[in-house]
């Protein structure tokens, strides 16, 4: 006679597996997302959403992961952290001759890493059942990875929209296994924001419409990662040196005193990609490109708009012979490059006429002060 699963002691095995492979925290939750549900069809109604038909496409079945695995009664919801060691977050933003990449794409792509890790965990939990149908998901299909993880009790939803821990900040990944046995599920945490407004205030482009809700159309990862055509004009003053994503909303983030750095060697910054010269990025051809970003989501975005978002920070630096040179040489290679050279050309152009202006004010100052102390004009 078999023995009666114990689903208590199965759920704890569950965390320290989780743990053992990798993962900082493991919760567990119910699929009912009907409360989000009202959520996601305003903000889709809003159009929050911009060119991302795939968040739409599948409607409400984002709230319903029994859709998308018949028979799931649980959610196995983990986190992994990403944060690199020597980050450089203050160091690369300051300095306008360098680009800024999100910190979670320095290193290797997460979503196989975090996938592969997932499906060990089901095979591990498989071995102790008599029978376990199991599917992981990293981003990898319409599933509303936020509200699940809220009610695994990983943490609950900041202002910026994103999952904040009291013990380790957002600096981290989420990813789900879905599962058909009726575990005990977790109590979600109390909400800690407060009446902290940091991130919806600092955001570059207002892209924070209201606490936890953001307008993807204004969002600079959104304009740098998702937008397959020109980047708005209104905004690229805005993008400073941001060349693939922001992190903006999570540096501002009290919480994330506590963030805690990576174990994982695949997360490390790799070398040309770790506060890299604009200059040099943009001289990159499209064979450089795909091989210093192999294994990189930097690479899903193409060659074409990865010079997009360079010529844009381009433009928002300081004027320099060398930076209207290596925009000039790219001319004429694409219509949707050209038109963002073009742009950047202006603001260099603009940034040399305030110089000579500047120039001019400071020697008329000391010509003023040389005459007023009444000595020779060449003194």
């Amino acid at each position: 006679m078999t023995e009666p699963l114990d689903l208590n002691q199965l759920a704890q095995n569950i965390k320290q597996w989780g743990l053992e492979l990798g993962f900082q925290q493991v919760g567990i939750a119910d699929t009912d997302l009907s409360a989000a549900e009202p959520r996601l069809q305003a903000w889709l109604n809003e159009r929050y959403h911009g060119e991302m038909e795939w968040m739409a496409r599948h409607g409400m079945m984002r709230a319903r992961p029994h859709e998308l695995l018949p028979g799931t009664l649980r959610v196995i919801s983990v986190r992994m952290n990403y944060l690199p060691a020597n980050a450089a977050f203050a160091s690369t933003l300051k300095d306008p001759a360098l680009g800024y990449i999100s910190r979670y794409a320095l290193g290797r792509d997460y979503h196989k890493l975090l996938r592969n890790r997932l499906k060990k965990l089901g095979e591990r939990i498989q071995q102790h059942c008599v029978s376990l149908n199991f599917r992981p998901f990293v981003d990898s299909a319409p599933v509303l990875e936020r509200p699940l993880a809220e009610k695994a009790g990983l943490g609950w939803t900041g202002k910026h929209s994103l999952i904040l821990s009291r013990e380790a900040g957002s600096f981290f990944f989420l990813g789900e296994l879905l599962i058909d046995l009726p575990l005990p599920v977790d109590r979600p945490v109390e909400e800690g924001c407060g009446k902290c407004v940091a991130c919806i205030t600092t955001c570059p482009t207002g892209a924070i419409v209201a606490p936890g809700t953001v307008d993807a159309r204004r969002c600079i990862s959104y304009l740098t990662i998702e937008l397959e055509g020109a980047i708005p004009e209104e905004f690229r003053p805005l993008m400073g040196n941001r060349i693939y994503g922001c992190d903006d909303c999570q540096l501002t983030c009290p919480w994330n005193r506590y963030s805690q750095l990576t174990d994982e060697a695949d997360f490390s910054a790799r070398r040309p990609l770790h506060a890299p010269q604009l200059i040099t990025l943009f001289g990159w051809s499209e064979t450089q490109f795909l091989k210093e970003t192999e294994g990189s989501p930097i690479r899903r975005i193409g060659h074409l708009r990865w010079l997009r978002n360079i010529a844009v920070a381009l433009g928002n630096a300081p004027w320099d012979t060398a930076i209207v040179s290596a925009l000039e040489s790219r001319l004429g290679e694409h219509p949707l490059l050209d038109e963002h050279i073009t742009w950047a050309l202006a603001q260099q152009k603009a940034r040399r006429a305030t110089c000579v202006v500047e120039v001019q004010a400071a020697k008329k100052q000391r010509l003023v002060r040389v005459i007023e102390k009444g000595l020779p004009r060449d003194a």
